[in-house]
């Protein structure tokens, strides 16, 4: 059963979460996304998340929210122009790309997945994974915007168009094509899923929009 009310506004392409915190009661949200919030909720800063956060460049801290002497609502907005889904974790785990949490309720297990040298499939992600686990509800963010796949056999992905998937599928990395469509054709690595449960993809990906504005960035002059 939820907790938590909450609203997704400006969806998919910059999606603003409000969310109503019952009194005495806490959320946990990814450092630097809190927008707003009313005076009488209390902020505490915690390490979460494993230091395998370090190495992807992701913060190493989760803010925790307690609404005090009553009720309070909170506005969180994830730093990535684009959706934002919810889901409710019914002694479930669900794995992120180390940049799409957003916030949860504090019955939700946040742990650092490190996913294998074999396996580092999301793009900007490298190694590691952010793995969900437990009772309560999740929120996490993308780039563009998020479509729900449910996967009953195999499902072939684009890694960089990777959000989140259930525990349960079965996945391994291979490229598409040959070595001359790696280098050629802009299409690179895939992710094969194997099993049953959902995948959550994301409609743009980050490498094509940096390739896209690296020839206007700022020059210096000789």
């Amino acid at each position: 059963m939820e907790k938590f009310k909450f609203n997704i506004d400006q969806k998919p392409d910059y999606s603003f979460l409000t969310v109503q915190i019952p009194a005495n009661t806490t959320l946990k949200v990814e450092a630097s996304a809190m927008a707003t919030m009313d005076t009488n909720i209390q902020m505490k800063t915690k390490f979460k998340g494993g230091l395998g956060r370090l190495f992807t460049g992701e913060s190493l801290f989760i803010n925790e929210f307690t609404a005090q002497n009553g009720p309070g609502e909170i506005t969180i907005a994830p730093s990535a122009p684009g959706d934002m889904s919810h889901v409710y974790l019914d002694n479930q785990t669900i794995f992120l790309q180390n940049s799409a949490y957003v916030a949860s309720d504090p019955s939700v297990n946040i742990e650092t997945k490190f996913q294998g040298l074999t396996k580092m499939f999301f793009s900007g992600e490298g190694m590691f994974l952010i793995k969900a686990s437990g009772t309560g509800d999740l929120w996490f963010n993308s780039y563009g915007a998020i479509l729900e796949i449910d996967v009953t056999d195999q499902y072939v992905v684009d890694t960089g168009h990777i959000v989140a998937f259930t525990e349960g599928l079965d996945y391994n990395v291979t490229k598409i094509g040959g070595y001359k469509s790696l280098f050629f054709s802009g299409e690179g690595f895939v992710c094969r899923f194997r099993g049953q449960g959902k995948v959550w993809i994301q409609t743009r990906k980050i490498g094509p929009l940096t390739t896209f504005l690296y020839p206007f960035r700022p020059k210096k002059n000789n």
